[in-house]
């Protein structure tokens, strides 16, 4: 029983420092998205032509 006791803390732990690193890793930016923005003006026009497409409405 106590193998079981020694596991959870170990497995507590290990969780502990996982969360740690992800906190930090969010607050430095790590998952900053920087590529996005900079293909988005590529697909630009193609956007504004999506939203400026008038929509059919069949009238029965």
């Amino acid at each position: 029983m106590s193998v079981i006791y020694l596991l959870i803390t170990i497995s507590i732990i290990v969780a502990v420092l996982f969360l740690y690193a992800f906190i930090k890793a969010v607050k430095q930016g790590q998952f900053d998205d920087s590529y996005t923005p900079s293909v988005r003006v590529l697909f630009d026009d193609e956007i504004k032509k999506e939203e400026n497409k008038p929509q059919n409405q069949n009238n029965a």
